[in-house]
């Protein structure tokens, strides 16, 4: 079976628990799932990239194999760059040589992929689309930029970060858009309650230009607990279709244990395939 199917897929981010979401979506690349509109935001975004190659396992291994490299993410990358990852390796060595994508499959993608970003002088979410991967690096990036832990991106002369500060899961986006069905796919577990940003010292000291972006991080965990209800109530009205962890994994933000990414990424596999009937049910309707 391959089929475009006529609905949003909206990825949520999460750092290293976007693993998860990469087991997921090799389960639909095995069954042949493609979406006509793909959102994706941080780690969603790098996973989507993956996705829209055809590249079953790629965002797996991508997670993996470097994990052990203290030269691609942790403290040295930071105090040297003023980035966890490493943006020369993450965006540049791995796409383009270790571990390079299928740049003419993503262009040809049938469909329409976007990556969430956060523009630090509106503090308002914006839906750059994924035309052509090698023209998207930069895009990419400003999704997966957390903050605190990496340097501003420029866009169009403009600075931006982690999507996930102004809109963590886009499916408001994806209704906008027109789609009438909406496949979400979450990394939090079942009964997860998103706390106050920790650091808000350091954001109001590190982003002192930036105030929008200062009231987004403070009203991060409201807003985020709002929409994941607003999630819950329509998936068991039927009205979308939400695909998330059922138990807490032991795989932190920025994890390097590979024993327990591994796991996360079988659970997200398993996850999926468990609720395939359920999800071609939905998608039928």
């Amino acid at each position: 079976m391959s089929e475009m199917i006529n609905a949003g897929l909206v990825l949520e981010g999460g750092g290293m628990k976007g693993i998860y979401t990469a087991g997921v979506l090799d389960f639909f690349m095995d069954k042949g799932l493609w979406f006509q509109n793909c959102y994706g935001v941080s780690m969603g975004a790098c996973n989507l990239c993956s996705y829209i190659s055809r590249q079953r396992g790629r965002a797996m291994a991508v997670t993996l194999d470097y994990m052990d490299d203290p030269n691609y993410c942790g403290i040295r990358p930071l105090l040297k760059t003023g980035d966890l990852f490493n943006v020369k390796m993450a965006y540049t060595d791995i796409p383009y040589v270790l571990n390079p994508f299928d740049f003419e499959t993503a262009a040809a993608y049938e469909g329409n992929a976007y990556a969430v970003v956060t523009n630090l002088e509106t503090g308002k979410p914006e839906y750059p689309r994924i035309n052509d991967l090698k023209e998207s690096m930069d895009i990419i990036r400003a999704s997966a930029s957390m903050p605190l832990v990496s340097r501003n991106v420029m866009l169009n002369g403009k600075p931006y970060l982690d999507g996930g500060i102004a809109d963590s899961i886009p499916i408001k986006r994806s209704i906008d858009d027109g789609n009438q069905k909406h496949v979400v796919v979450m990394t939090k577990e079942i009964g997860y309650q998103r706390k106050p940003f920790a650091m808000m010292p350091a954001v109001k000291l590190r982003y002192r230009k930036y105030p929008k972006v200062i009231r987004d991080l403070k009203l991060r965990h409201i807003r985020y607990n709002k929409v994941v209800a607003y999630l819950e109530r329509e998936h068991a009205k039927g009205n979308l279709f939400l695909i998330r962890p059922t138990y807490k994994s032991e795989v932190d933000r920025v994890e390097k244990d590979k024993t327990k990414l591994q796991a996360l990424y079988e659970q997200g596999y398993k996850e999926a395939a468990d609720c395939y009937d359920a999800l071609m049910e939905y998608l039928a309707k």
